[in-house]
C-alpha cells in the first residue's frame, strides 16, 4: 500500500509538527554531546509482537526531515502481518539522525500499526460474510488521514473523510431543523442533487419506515438490537431495496459478526481509531 497525494501531504504537516515538539529550538542534546557528526550507524525497525504493519512512509519521511542522508530500506509494505522478531526495515546513515529520529519514526509506526491491527481484528470477524466494516469520523484530530489510511491497511474501509464530502443526517440536524426526516432529505436533495453520498440516522423502525419512503443511498441504523436489525432488513428489502444499511453504535469484537449476520450492508466502529492500541514495536542498533 502507498498514501495518496493527500496523505502523503499531512504526514509530511505531522512529522514536522511531531519533530517540532521533540526537537525544539535546541535540538536532540544528548545527541549532539555525545555522537561525532562523521559517526555512521545501522539499525532496524523490528515487531515486538503479532500485528499488521502501517505506516512506513511516515517513519521515512520523519527519517528524512531528521536527516537528508539517511538510507530507508523498507524490507516489508503496509497490511503485511507481523510476528514478533520481525525486521520492518533498516535505517543507515549518520548515527545522530537516526538517533534523533528514533521516537517519532517509532510514534507514527506504532500508532497506525495499531489501528491497522485492530481493524485487522474486526475484518477477520466478518469471514465469509459480504458485510463491510468501516470507520468513523472518531479519530485523532489531525491525523484523520493517516489513521484512515491505516484501517485501510487492516483491510477495513473507509467512511466519508470528513463533513465536506457526504451528507449524514443525524438526530441533533432534525431537531435543529425542526421538521421530519423526509424534509431534512428533500432539502439536502434540493441544495446537492444526487452528486454527494446522502444517509440518515435512525434509531427507531418507525423512524426507517420514513427514511425508506424518501430513499436516501444509506440508513445508519443506531444502537438497534439484532432483532430490531433484522426487521430493518426485511422491511427494506421490502420498500427500497436500493436503500444500504448500516449498523452502529457500540459494536465490539464480540459482537460484530451477529450483527453482521443480521444482513445490513455495512457496520461502523468508531473503536478501529480511538480505542487502538499501539503496537509494540521497536528499533535495534547494529544488527
Amino acid at each position: 500500500m502507498q498514501f495518496t497525494v493527500d496523505e502523503q501531504a499531512a504526514c509530511d504537516k505531522l512529522a514536522r509538527l511531531a519533530l517540532d515538539e521533540d526537537l525544539g529550538q535546541p535540538g536532540d542534546l544528548t545527541s549532539t554531546a555525545l555522537i561525532s557528526p562523521q559517526t555512521q550507524g545501522e539499525a532496524v525497525l523490528v515487531a515486538r509482537v503479532w500485528g499488521i504493519l502501517a505506516g512506513l512512509q511516515a517513519a521515512r519521511s520523519v527519517c528524512a526531515l531528521v536527516e537528508p542522508r539517511l538510507e530507508f530500506v523498507a524490507l516489508l509494505e503496509d497490511g503485511a502481518p507481523l510476528s514478533p522478531g520481525q525486521r520492518i526495515a533498516q535505517i543507515r546513515g549518520p548515527m545522530r539522525g537516526i538517533l534523533t529520529a528514533e521516537r517519532t519514526a517509532l510514534n507514527f509506526l506504532q500508532r497506525l500499526s495499531g489501528v491497522a491491527t485492530l481493524t485487522w481484528q474486526y475484518v477477520q470477524q466478518l469471514y465469509g460474510l459480504s458485510c463491510q466494516l468501516l470507520d468513523t469520523r472518531k479519530t485523532t484530530p489531525g491525523w484523520r488521514l493517516l489513521e484512515k489510511y491505516a484501517v485501510r491497511a487492516g483491510g477495513g474501509h473507509n467512511h466519508r473523510v470528513g463533513l465536506f464530502d457526504g451528507i449524514l443526517i443525524k438526530d441533533n440536524h432534525l431537531a435543529a431543523l425542526g421538521g421530519s426526516i423526509a424534509d431534512a432529505v428533500r432539502l439536502a436533495r434540493q441544495y446537492y442533487g444526487a452528486s454527494v453520498p446522502l444517509e440518515v440516522e435512525v434509531d427507531t423502525l418507525e423512524q426507517l419506515r420514513e427514511a425508506l419512503v424518501v430513499a436516501p443511498d444509506i440508513v445508519l441504523l443506531d444502537n438497534m438490537t439484532n432483532e430490531q436489525l433484522r426487521e430493518a432488513v426485511r422491511r427494506r428489502n421490502e420498500l427500497a431495496p436500493s436503500v444500504r444499511l448500516e449498523a452502529s453504535g457500540g459494536v465490539t469484537l464480540e459482537t460484530i459478526r451477529s450483527i453482521a449476520e443480521t444482513g445490513v450492508d455495512r457496520v461502523s466502529v468508531g473503536a478501529l481509531t480511538h480505542s487502538a492500541r499501539a503496537l509494540d514495536l521497536a528499533l535495534d542498533y547494529g544488527s
